[in-house]
Order: structure tokens, then sequence, then C-alpha cells
């Protein structure tokens, strides 16, 4: 572990982009490839714009069929009635957000590298990334303040607003998940990991009693003892940045073996990247936090020591994780990935972006959308070919990513009867809660 953590360590001070592999590629980059299907009229160029925030792949995965959506130009079109929602979608265009919950829309930032929105549990603010940082602001664009210095994966809030969580290198030389308050002081260059240490160490400890309160008792205990836990690391957090004087910094929550470490070299944000679609989507970060607070679920984790790509499901408390999804290494012979996690609000279902490449062309799936039922442990198959990024509506309906007249835009799926509906030109979507 040492050895690597000083592969790791080196390879920052080379100028390496470590943080290659933990950022949505640059929206201006799909701004490019629109400009280049204006100007040429090509139908295929202009398919390359949008997706995680960048220019997107061809829509013409191999093997993909005709399960894309026809609309018109106006928004969320059904039946002749343009369709209204209950509460705000976030989502991004040509690499800035914008949040509409009907036919019009508002755009809230401007200059473009803007990926990755994700609405507050109040829905008073968004959390979002901006050049590869993450950010955060109010729900009508005021108030854009910066978090971090570390180059972060798409953000995620815990339940009770106090905290967002999001991927950035970890000690291990891969990508791990970090914390930080939501009330963090601006941040800037530099000086931002003094209290990381101290702050990790208490983690460590926090999560070691927290799991001492679970073992053989009730659910319940289990519960208060996650949130003991909890508490105890927001006090470490808040006294590791007293301490060192500074922003407060972000401590690691996983991998577990990397608490009360040494927080790794800041890696460069990457916000360019080029290929298909899966290729794009393959090493996104984007992580998500379980609506009870007790679990995250993000790409990767300690899987990774037995399969070539997989999505974990740690426990806050803990530190253990469990593997969701897993693909190629072990017994399996196929390749693929899983990425962008999503909770259903009752925590019943967890959904994400898929990917897989079978042994035969009759096992190969292009990009679509997996949920998964978190007590059975049963998966499906949702949506249509080349869907990604779900968010929840409720139980029964979702926003998700698609595409339309060859372009990405956001689609409001019914989840049961599989109609849809075309909503607005645009990709990453976040529903803001209703209160």
């Amino acid at each position: 572990m040492k050895a690597l953590r000083q592969v790791v360590r080196g390879l920052a001070a080379a100028g390496v982009t470590t943080g290659a592999l933990l950022h949505p590629a640059s929206a201006e980059a799909a701004a490019a490839a629109s400009a280049q299907a204006e100007a040429t009229g090509s139908v295929a160029a202009k398919a390359q714009v949008e997706a995680t925030g960048s220019a997107a792949a061809s829509s013409q995965e191999k093997g993909v069929g005709s399960a894309q959506v026809k609309a018109g130009g106006s928004a969320g079109v059904q039946g002749g009635q343009v369709m209204s929602l209950p509460s705000l979608v976030a989502y991004v265009r040509n690499g800035d957000i914008y949040v509409s919950k009907g036919a019009s829309e508002k755009r809230l930032t401007t200059g473009g590298t803007h990926a990755r929105p994700r609405w507050a549990p109040d829905g008073k603010s968004l959390a979002y990334l901006k050049g590869g940082y993450l950010w955060v602001m109010r729900a009508d664009g005021t108030g854009q303040r910066r978090l971090t210095t570390r180059a972060a994966g798409g953000p995620s809030w815990s339940p009770d607003g106090k905290w967002i969580a999001f991927a950035s290198l970890s000690c291990s030389g891969g990508p791990g998940v970090y914390r930080i308050s939501a009330t963090a002081g601006a941040a800037t260059a530099g000086g931002t990991t003094a209290g990381a240490a101290t702050a990790g160490a208490a983690t460590a400890g926090a999560a070691t009693a927290g799991a001492a309160t679970a073992g053989g008792t009730t659910a319940g205990a289990a519960t208060a003892g996650a949130a003991a836990a909890g508490a105890a690391v927001a006090g470490a957090a808040t006294a590791g940045a007293a301490a060192a004087g500074t922003a407060t910094a972000p401590e690691i929550l996983f991998p577990r073996d990397c608490r009360g470490e040494e927080l790794p070299p800041e890696p460069a944000p990457v916000t360019a990247r080029a290929g298909s679609l899966s290729e794009r989507l393959r090493t996104d970060d984007a992580v998500a936090w379980s609506p009870d607070g007790t679990r995250v679920a993000f790409r990767g984790g300690d899987c990774e020591s037995v399969y070539d790509a997989c999505l974990s499901v740690g426990t806050v408390a803990t530190g253990g994780e469990q593997t969701v999804a897993a693909y190629g290494g072990g017994s399996l012979q196929t390749s693929g990935f899983a990425v962008v996690p999503s909770w259903r609000a009752d925590g019943a279902k967890l959904a994400w972006t898929a990917y897989q490449k079978g042994e035969t062309k009759a096992d190969d799936q292009p990009v679509h959308l997996v949920e998964y039922d978190t007590k059975t442990r049963v998966k499906r198959n949702v949506g249509g070919a080349l869907d990604r990024e779900i968010a929840y509506l409720g139980t029964s309906r979702a926003v998700v990513t698609g595409q339309v007249k060859a372009g990405s835009w956001i689609v409001i799926v019914d989840l049961a009867r599989g109609t849809r509906a075309p909503f607005h030109e645009g990709s990453q979507p976040s529903v803001q809660p209703v209160r």
C-alpha cells in the first residue's frame, strides 16, 4: 500500500493527470461538436453532443435498435399538451446548468465546464462541478461558491443537508469517496489538507464505535450507532479545520483503509475526454448518498481487486462495502461498467447506467439503465437503449438522458408502462425534492 501511494505521489509531482479518471468530459467539446454538425450538416456529428456534460458519443453504438424518442421542438409534449412536473429538474446543456418544470426553463450558469448538478435535500441549493471542482449555489443561481481544491467527481448530498460527498483520488491510487461540510468556507488553492489526518483518524475511530454499537443489536441500534459515528466524524472534521486555520478539509470515507491517512496530492482536473458514449461514461465517478444517510453508492471500491470494473455500496459508519455490479475478472467473462448511481427516495431501489460486452453478440448490452431492488437484490433493465443518468420522480416515473432526434434530451419515462415524453434538450438530470 505504501509503495503504491509513493507511486501516486510521484505521478502527481511529475504532472501526470491522475484526475483523468475522475471527471465528466468537457462541455466545451460538446459545443464544438455541435458547431461542427451545424457547419457540415452532418447528423452523425450532431449526435455526438451532450453526454456527461461534453461531446457525447455516437448514438449508433453497436447493437442499438431504434428505441429513440421522436419529438418536435417543444418541451415535454405528450398528447398535444406540454407536460409539467411537480418540482424543478436541473440539467446540463452545452456545459451550463438549467432548471425547468414545464415548457419554460431558466439558465443558472454561463461560461461552460459545468456538470452533474445535484439538489440539496431541502431543494434550496445545488451542488455541481465547475471546471472539475466542487461548487454550490442557491436554487436561483446566486451565491456560487467553490468548496474544494481537490478535483472532484459528481457530488451527492447527505439527507440532512450537512455534507456533500464526492469522488477524488484516494491513497490507494484509485477513485475514493470524500465528504465535505456543505457550509465549508470558500476553497482556495493550497492549504486545505492540514486538518485532514486528524479528522480522518477520528473518522476511523467513529466508524469502529458505530460498528460496535451495531454488533449483535437490532437494526434500530445499528442506525443509532451509525448516527453517533457520523456525529463524531463531524466533530473531528470541524476540529481539524479549526486547527488548520483554513477552509474545511474534506475527509475520506472510502476506501476504509485510507481513513486516517494523509490525503494524496491533489490531482489536476480533467474536463475533456474523447471517445464513444460508452468510453466516456466508463470512468464517470458520480456518487449517490442513500436516503437514510447510512450508505454511499460509488464506482470502484475493494471489488476492483477482483473485477475489472464494479459498483459498490459502502456503509458510512463501518467503511464496509457491498458489490452490487461487477464486470470481468474472477469467473466473469463479460466486460463493461456500472456508473452514475441514483437512489429512489424511499431507498427501496438503486439504479445506475451500465454497459456490457458479452462473450457473444447476443450477450452485448449497449448503454442502458439497471434498477436494483435493495432488499431482494433482483435487477432489471429499465428505459430504452442509450438511456442513462436516471433520476427518480417517484415510485413509477423517472427522468433520464435519452436520444431524441440524434441528440441528448431529458426524457420523462413511465417505468411501469414504458411510455416516454421528451422534456428539454440536455443531460445529467437531477430532480428537486418536494417538501
